[in-house]
C-alpha cells in the first residue's frame, strides 16, 4: 500500500471523456467494453458500454465484466458468532515448511530488487524501481525483506547488521512533520520531505496513520527478534511525537491543501485495524479503530458474504476499499489478532469464486502501474461498485485490473490450497524479472504489468519467511530461539 493524499469529493462513473480528435474516445460506466471503430458507433452502442477506442490499440474488456457487474448482491449474511471464534488466535500453522527450490528462487528475484534499489548512505529503500523516493509504509516493507534476506541466508550477518543499522540510525533522524511525525515521502538519497512525485523539491504533506502503524509492528518484531538492536528501535519510536495520531480511540492522519492542514480520521476496515495493531504493541489506545464489527456490513459477491466498511465516498468522503492485503499480512504478521481469520477466509473465497465463474485467475491489491494513472485499488468492492478498479479521487479504471504478485504469494502461504497453488504457479511461470517480481499481470491486456516496487518484493519475501519459520512473524520475534 502507497497511500496517496486525502482525496477531495470522488467523481463517479458518469464521467464522460471524449477527444474527437481521434486520440482518445473514453466512456465510463459499469458493464461491459465493447469495439468500436468511430465516433458514430460509440454513440449508437450500449448506454450501459465501457468503451475506449485508441489510435492504435482497440480494447474490449473481456466477456465476465458482466458477470462481475451481476455477481453483487445486497445484503450479504453476517458471518455468526461461532464462525468469527472457530480459528484459535494467533493463529499458528500445524508445522513449518522448508521452501522449495522454486519458492527460493522466487526468493532470490525478489532480493534483486532491494540489492538494485538500496540506498547505503541512507538505509532507505526506492518505493518504485530507481525512483528514489521512499514512504514509511515501503520502508517497513524494506525491513521485513531485509530480515526474510537474512533468514532465508540470502545475506550474511555483516549485510543484515549494516543494512538494519543505517536504517534504524536515519529512522531517528528524520526530519518530521511539524516535529511530530515522519512525512508522507522522503527523498530516499537526501532524506528531505517530499511530495509523491517531486524528489527534489521539499515539501511537508502530512503524515499517514496507517503507515506508521506498520512501521510500529515492524519495529516491534525487530526489537523482540534482535535484541542488539532493541535500543536503536525504540529510540525511533521515542523520536516521533504520538500525541494527535489518536483521537477518541480511532487513527488520525494529516495532509496539506492549498498550504492548509487537513486533520482526519484514517483508514476502513482492514487496514485501519491492521494500523491499529501495530500502536496498540506500542501503548496506544486504539479501541475504536480495532473494533471490527460496529463499522462493518456484508456484501454478497459470487455467492460469498463479504465483510466491509460502511463508511464509504458518499457518507465519509473516503473510499471504502475491500482489498486482500491488509488480511493476509495481518495473517503472516499477527496470527489474526487485528482480523478475524473468518474475514479473511471470505475474501480470499470470493475472489476463487470469482475464478470459478468466469475462470479468470483473482488476487487483487492495489500496486504500482507501469503506465497511466501509476497507481490504483484493485477491490472486490468499493463505493457500491464490485471489483472495482480506482484511483484515490474515484476514477474508474477497471481496464487495468491485474492479478497481484504479492497478493499471490501472501494468499498461498496462508491457505495453500489447489486454487493457491495455480495462482503460485502462474507467478512462477509469469511474473518473474531479472530485477524482481513484476507487481502483476493485466487481466484485459493479458500480459504483465511490469512495475517494479519495494512493497511487492519485501511482502513476497516475509510471506516466504512466514512460510519457513511456520508462525506469524510478530509470535516467532517474541519466541527464545532456544524452542
Amino acid at each position: 500500500m502507497q497511500p496517496e493524499p486525502k482525496p477531495s469529493s470522488p467523481k463517479f462513473l458518469s464521467l464522460v471523456l471524449m477527444i474527437v480528435s481521434g486520440v482518445l474516445v473514453t466512456v465510463l460506466a459499469i458493464a461491459r467494453w465493447t469495439q468500436v471503430n468511430s465516433v458514430e458507433q460509440l454513440q449508437a452502442s450500449d448506454p450501459n458500454a465501457v468503451i475506449l477506442v485508441e489510435p492504435q490499440r482497440r480494447i474490449t474488456l473481456p466477456s465476465f465484466a458482466e458477470q462481475d457487474a451481476q455477481s453483487l448482491k445486497f445484503p450479504g449474511t453476517r458471518i455468526s458468532y461461532q464462525e468469527l471464534t472457530a480459528a484459535k488466535i494467533p493463529y499458528i500453522p500445524a508445522e513449518a515448511e522448508q521452501l522449495t527450490e522454486t519458492e527460493f528462487k522466487i526468493a532470490r528475484q525478489a532480493w534483486q530488487y532491494f540489492k538494485n534499489n538500496w540506498n547505503e548512505s541512507t538505509g532507505l529503500v526506492n518505493s518504485a524501481d530507481g525512483f528514489p523516493s521512499v514512504t514509511l509504509w515501503d520502508q517497513s516493507t524494506a525491513i521485513s525483506a531485509v530480515i526474510a534476506a537474512y533468514q532465508l541466508e540470502l545475506i550474511n550477518e555483516i549485510e543484515f547488521t549494516a543494512k538494519i543499522n543505517q536504517t534504524l540510525d536515519t529512522l531517528a533522524n528524520l526530519p518530521l512533520y511539524k516535529n511530530e511525525l515522519p512525512n508522507k515521502a522522503y527523498n530516499a538519497k537526501t532524506l528531505i520531505p517530499v511530495n509523491y512525485n517531486n524528489v527534489k523539491k521539499k515539501a511537508a504533506i502530512g503524515w499517514s496513520a496507517i503507515e506508521i502503524g506498520r512501521m510500529a509492528l515492524w519495529l516491534k518484531i525487530i526489537a523482540n527478534k534482535y535484541p542488539e538492536f532493541k535500543t536503536q528501535a525504540e529510540a525511533v519510536w521515542q523520536s516521533w511525537d504520538t500525541k494527535r495520531l489518536i483521537q477518541d480511540g480511532y487513527l488520525y492522519g494529516t495532509s496539506v491543501f492549498n498550504g492548509e492542514e487537513q486533520y482526519n480520521q484514517e483508514g476502513r476496515l482492514g487496514y485501519e485495524n491492521y494500523a491499529a495493531w501495530g500502536l496498540k504493541l506500542w501503548g496506544l489506545n486504539v479501541d475504536q479503530a480495532l473494533d471490527y464489527q460496529n463499522k462493518a456490513a456484508f456484501v454478497n459477491l459470487y455467492g460469498v458474504d463479504v465483510p466491509y466498511d460502511l463508511r464509504d465516498a458518499q457518507n465519509s468522503g473516503d473510499n471504502n476499499y475491500v482489498l486482500s492485503e491488509p488480511y493476509f499480512l495481518d495473517g503472516i504478521e499477527t496470527g489474526f489478532q487485528a482480523l478475524p481469520k473468518a474475514y479473511s477466509d471470505r475474501i480470499l473465497a470470493a475472489q476463487e469464486a470469482r475464478y470459478q465463474a468466469t475462470q479468470q485467475l483473482t488476487a487483487i491489491a492495489e500496486d504500482n502501474l507501469d503506465r497511466n494513472p501509476y497507481f490504483v485499488h484493485n477491490t472486490l468492492y468499493v463505493n457500491d461498485q464490485p471489483w472495482g478498479t480506482i484511483t484515490d479521487t474515484g476514477e474508474n479504471y477497471n481496464h487495468l485490473r491485474f492479478l497481484s504478485s504479492k497478493a499471490v504469494v501472501g494468499w498461498h502461504v496462508l491457505y495453500n490450497t489447489e486454487y493457491t497453488q495455480r495462482l503460485f504457479n502462474f507467478v512462477q511461470d509469469k511474473l518473474i524479472s531479472q530485477n524482481g517480481l513484476y507487481n502483476g499481470y493485466y487481466e484485459t491486456f493479458k500480459e504483465p504489468n511490469k512495475a517494479l516496487t519495494a512493497n511487492n518484493n519485501g511482502i513476497i519475501l516475509e510471506a516466504l519467511l512466514y512460510k519457513q519459520v511456520g508462525k506469524p512473524l510478530l509470535i516467532w520475534a517474541t519466541e527464545d530461539d532456544s524452542q
